[in-house]
């Protein structure tokens, strides 16, 4: 049951909780400062970074996190409302949520998220999906790199169908997590999905 996708629309599948070992490696971390810095002189590339990188925000509290993962929405026109999920607030109580998605609709997954002080690499997506403690999918979705800005990012991912039918329709757990290349777990969180016959049964 996939929850989300890459800039490309591939998800990856992966057997265990671990990232797959891919023949990937990620570039040298160079802050935003040094970044900037880099051949200051030319002019063609000064404008360029300028359209790339943005007005980078004032980050007032020092301590703030560099990825901030706001909210994360199951987008679906059937839906009688919305389906989303405050992500910046009390963690545990998404726990003791139900989200319900009708079977059989088209849906996808819209993430929002700040990035404040450098720029990030590689953002994925992780999710164990559990039904009875057992785990019945595991995936990986490469979200992408980006710089700091004031406004928040969205990430919308590719349109995927529920699944149906009777064995299907239930409670899942599914276990998320929001990392990068670095494997920084910027967000880790717990919810639960209802699958049923229909909206209000």
């Amino acid at each position: 049951m996939g929850i989300m996708a890459d800039k490309e629309g591939i998800k990856q599948n992966c057997e265990e909780d671990d990232e797959v070992d891919v023949s990937y490696k990620a570039p040298e971390k160079k802050s935003l400062q040094e970044i900037q810095e880099l051949d200051k002189d030319d002019e063609s590339l000064k404008k360029y970074k300028e359209a790339l990188l943005g007005s980078v925000p004032v980050v007032v509290d020092p301590n703030a996190k560099n990825v901030e993962v706001t909210r994360l929405t199951l987008v679906c026109k059937e839906a009688p409302g919305p389906i989303t999920m405050d992500l910046g607030g009390d963690l545990t109580a998404l726990k003791k949520q139900n989200f319900v998605l009708k079977e059989g609709v088209d849906y996808c997954v819209k993430i929002h998220f700040k990035v404040s002080k450098e720029i990030v690499s590689g953002l994925k997506y992780l999710h164990g999906t559990y039904r009875k403690a057992i785990k019945v999918d595991q995936a990986i979705y490469m979200v992408g790199s980006y710089g700091p800005r004031a406004e928040e990012y969205e990430f919308l991912t590719p349109v995927e169908e529920a699944p149906k039918g009777l064995m299907v329709r239930g409670n899942y757990h599914i276990r998320s997590k929001f990392t990068d290349d670095d494997k920084t777990d910027h967000l880790s969180w717990e919810w639960n999905l209802i699958i049923k016959k229909d909206w209000d049964v």
